[in-house]
């Protein structure tokens, strides 16, 4: 055994290649590409960018052991994320494909500003045996020591932008607190950039707007307005008839037709993944009133919300071994919204009876349609023609009652006005205590802070929260209230303008008429219903004949 081990020998065979000189994919020339980036589109990053395509295409050419393999240039990107870069990812590819063998570039920021994506591509190109050469920071990915120095330095480059993505949202935040509002009138129907700057109306497009807005409080769903929309060719903001209805629930929602900008709906997490959140109370928001002029009125605005509200909460119940789909918002039939069993206030559902060949249209309670008599013992069938005389002979005798909702208007418009002046007495009043009461906490909370030991101290300061919270509720309330009787009386002015448009009588039943005025019939027997008229304090009640 000690012979076998004292006739062992080791012999050195010598390396032939420097590692970062020369890749083992290939002999002779190399084939070397660059690649260069600018971060925006501005005259001097452009400059830039030229010259950088100018000073590879020299150097490569200059050097007798560099063969030209393509300069990758990307203008305007950001570096933080590799999706977009279009130039860099293509000359990826090349290298996957073996046309490659070494890049050169500027430095690690130019490079990636994202340390993880960085790491990962030069170890895949490093597993390749394609390195990557960082003027700047004189690093040679095919090193021993690059990747250490790699993390470093690419590790500033992601704080850098980091820090520059902090600076970009303060700066975003302040210019919002002084109210600046950057608009985007290509993608916002109604409106375009003024001579001032400012947001000024088209009157075309602001007519389309306020269609759409009225066609809903008509009762008309998403799914007819945008029908409507398509078969009148009627262009959207970028000039198409691409409606769909998430367009038009948009323009529904947003407070700008209002002459009103919410500012900062949505957030970037982070500047490395770039994703967008909508923000639901992670960031600060700014509401800026009265920006710019509004094409529709807020109570027409706050009507659509109220409506939308409405036929959110109208989702399908479908009972325990039950057929029938209750309680869903349906823009087919208007009597869907409005007929009620007067005997279990359950909806009534449109039937189709077909007896000895004849069909015959009628309506029918839906828990009677599904449980029989269990929950609703005498609800009646109602014939459709029979309902539609009964409301027709209803509207007509509101027609009649022009008058009468002239007085109750004016009687509205009264009490809003009253309420305005008795509210707006009692603002200024808690108003003027509130700011006391800040004033009078404010001493006590030093005292008790002085001596926190002190019970009548600590006691006079929860009475004095306990006002406070008390006049900021009171305050609320008759805001709302105020709110509320403007609401009423802009829309019983709106009915009674209406019905001076109309004719003396009306002749045939309409669905769209019945959703304007008709808020509710209940069912009283087989012989009488009740129809309430919109925003009226009364009920016509109206037999079936």
């Amino acid at each position: 055994m000690a012979q076998a081990t004292a006739g062992r020998r080791v012999r050195l065979i010598p390396a032939t290649k420097q590692t970062g000189t020369q890749s083992g994919r290939r002999r002779g020339k190399q084939r070397v590409a660059a690649y260069c980036r600018v971060s925006t589109d501005s005259e001097e990053q452009l400059n830039s960018y030229a010259a950088q395509k100018n000073y590879y295409t020299q150097k490569i050419q200059e050097n007798p052991d560099w063969e030209m393999a393509g300069v990758f240039a990307d203008e305007g990107i950001s570096g933080t994320s590799l999706k977009k870069r279009k130039e860099f990812n293509r000359m990826i590819t090349a290298c996957k494909r073996g046309r490659i063998d070494m890049i050169l570039t500027k430095s690690l920021s130019r490079f990636a500003r994202n340390t993880v994506d960085c790491l990962e591509i030069v170890r895949a190109l490093k597993a390749d045996g394609i390195g990557v050469i960082f003027e700047k920071e004189n690093i040679n990915t095919l090193t021993e020591s690059s990747e250490f120095l790699i993390t470093l330095f690419s590790g500033f480059a992601q704080a850098e932008s980091e820090s520059l993505s902090k600076n970009v949202i303060w700066g975003k935040q302040k210019s919002a607190e002084a109210g600046n509002v950057f608009f985007q009138y290509s993608k916002i129907l109604g409106y375009c950039k003024g001579e001032d700057g400012q947001p000024k109306i088209v009157p075309e497009e602001a007519k389309t707007v306020r269609r759409i807005y009225y066609r809903y409080l008509e009762g008309a769903s998403l799914g007819d307005i945008q029908r409507e929309l398509i078969a009148d060719q009627v262009p959207t903001a970028i000039g198409i008839q691409g409606w769909s209805r998430q367009v038009i629930h948009n323009i529904l929602t947003s407070e700008k037709y209002i002459g009103d900008v919410l500012l900062h709906k949505t957030y970037v997490t982070d500047c490395i993944s770039k994703k967008v959140k909508k923000n639901q109370g992670e960031r600060p928001m700014y509401y800026i009133e009265n920006h710019h002029e509004p094409i529709v009125s807020k109570e027409i605005f706050q009507r659509v919300q109220e409506e939308m509200t409405r036929r959110a909460s109208k989702r399908k119940v479908m009972q325990k071994s039950a057929k029938t789909e209750q309680g869903k918002y349906s823009a087919k039939y208007a009597l869907s919204e409005v007929l009620v069993c007067g005997e279990c206030g359950t909806p009534y559902k449109r039937c189709t009876w077909a007896r000895n060949g004849k069909k015959r249209i009628v309506w029918r309670c839906v828990s009677r349609l599904e449980f029989g008599k269990k929950y609703c013992h005498d609800s009646p069938t109602v014939d459709e023609e029979k309902l539609h005389r009964a409301i027709l002979a209803a509207l007509n005798e509101c027609s009649a009652m022009q008058d009468e909702i002239a007085d109750s208007a004016c009687e509205l418009a009264r009490l809003a006005k009253n309420c305005g002046e008795y509210s707006g007495v009692n603002l200024l009043e808690l108003q003027q205590r509130l700011a006391d009461l800040s004033s009078e906490q404010a001493l006590v909370l030093d005292q008790v802070l002085e001596d926190m030991d002190n019970p009548e101290l600590n006691a006079q300061l929860k009475i004095l929260t306990d006002e406070k919270h008390s006049i900021q509720n009171q305050m609320e309330q008759l805001e709302r209230e105020n709110t509320q009787a403007t609401r009423q009386t802009a829309q019983m002015a709106e009915l009674r303008k209406w019905l001076e448009q109309q004719a003396v009588a009306f002749k045939e039943y309409d669905d769209s008429i019945t959703r304007k005025m008709v808020t509710k019939i209940t069912v009283v027997d087989a012989e009488t219903v009740r129809i309430k008229i919109q925003d009226m304090d009364m009920e016509l009640e109206q037999k079936l004949c």
